[in-house]
């Protein structure tokens, strides 16, 4: 892969906000969950809802950015002059860290036997959402470097240890991928998305045909009686490329709109064509599938996808084109540490419920007073970020 001659040398500031904004609203939705009587359009849709909420688009959104970022992550790294095989073990590595995170989580959840555990479950899940901060922060140059191995060994010694102490309901020892987590999920799409892109040298039809590959397997996938469907490890991979679709959707926009070979800069007809070709393909899938984040449908992924574009060209023209800036410092502290503030609260409920503290009052957990406690929650987290990235504690996998 050769070294891209364009603006993948630059810091695109509004791929930045829209990755700010994305995480405020998740962390917002993600508080909200636990609020009772919320109107239903501030929550996921049901499975079998044929619909979808801001609520469902946020999963997306981020895939999208994991794409978009994908072209300027490959070219600083060719720039810095690092070999492919240090690219592939970065990209491995970062992937396995995901998906490894997304597991703990998972089972901190639910799934375990807390009467056959031998630590109390609330101190293993408490563990386990906080021994990612000391083996994937990244230190600054001037700290002592056995401390450094101390706490990122230590760290995965824990981690190692979580595994063994884990008690399944069934009674065997171990943990189990019920389901991989938001962030393992990401992990296989940024996987799948990344050794492609790698393969075709970040070609843009290339890219188009990946796109278009990963939505006939998410179709092929949900049907019934399709050989994607009853192949067992064609389903496994059909499933990852759903949300690898949202990755490749990214990295395609991230290409006609940064790409000097493609790139208009005035009205961006390519990037428009796109927003109608995703939108007329969800519209086309919709009646077989219906738009379900739960399930995961193609339609679900499409207009996914179309309302990530129309959002990010409205900021580009916003931020690039009419230089208007100053109002994303509040959201840039999440965009710029966006593995650690989606670990914290986890953190802190955990903490707290293993003290038995209550943070705030039963009242603000019903109704508006949650909204708004939600809504408030989100903000102190990114001033919280704010702290934390000036004491240089950044997550960086």
């Amino acid at each position: 892969m050769k070294i891209k001659e364009n603006l993948f040398n630059q810091r695109i500031i509004s791929i930045d906000a829209l990755r700010g904004i994305t995480i405020f609203v998740m962390i917002f939705v993600n508080e909200l969950a636990s609020i009772k009587e919320v109107p239903q359009w501030m929550r996921h849709m049901p499975a079998d809802a044929d619909a979808m909420t801001f609520v469902d688009l946020v999963f997306p959104a981020f895939l999208f950015i994991v794409g978009m970022s994908i072209p300027f992550a490959f070219n600083a790294r060719l720039i810095k002059g690092d070999s492919p095989k240090t690219i592939w073990t970065h990209t491995l590595k970062r992937a396995i860290a995901l998906i490894v995170i997304g597991v703990f989580m998972v089972n901190a959840e639910y799934g375990y036997d807390a009467s056959k555990m031998i630590i109390n479950p609330v101190l293993w899940a408490l563990l386990a959402y906080a021994m990612p901060i000391p083996i994937w922060n990244k230190y600054p140059k001037d700290f002592p470097l056995w401390l450094k191995n101390v706490l990122q060994y230590g760290g995965i010694l824990v981690l190692i240890s979580l595994y063994f102490l884990y008690i399944q309901e069934t009674g065997e020892r171990g943990m189990t991928p019920k389901w991989w987590g938001i962030l393992g999920l990401i992990g296989w799409a940024y996987l799948f998305t990344v050794i492609y892109y790698w393969l075709v040298s970040g070609n843009l039809w290339a890219m188009i045909a990946f796109l278009a590959f990963s939505v006939a397997m998410n179709t092929l996938n949900l049907t019934e009686g399709s050989f994607v469907h009853s192949t067992p490890w064609l389903s496994f991979i059909a499933g990852h490329l759903t949300h690898a679709s949202l990755v490749s959707a990214g990295v395609v926009i991230s290409l006609l709109f940064f790409d000097r070979k493609i790139i208009n800069t005035k009205i961006n007809w390519l990037v428009i064509g796109f927003i109608a070709l995703f939108t007329l393909t969800a519209i086309l899938l919709r009646p077989y599938f219906g738009i379900s984040k739960i399930k995961g449908t193609p339609s679900w992924t499409m207009f996914s996808a179309a309302i990530c574009t129309v959002l990010f060209y409205f900021l580009y023209w916003l931020m690039e084109v009419k230089k208007q800036t100053k109002w994303s410092e509040f959201f840039m502290p999440a965009a710029a540490n966006p593995l650690l503030i989606y670990i914290l609260p986890g953190v802190i409920y955990y903490f707290c419920k293993l003290i038995n503290v209550h943070i705030i009052p039963g009242y603000f957990r019903v109704g508006l007073p949650g909204i708004l406690w939600s809504l408030l929650f989100s903000v102190i987290m990114l001033f919280v970020m704010k702290i934390l990235n000036r004491y240089k504690i950044q997550l960086h996998l």
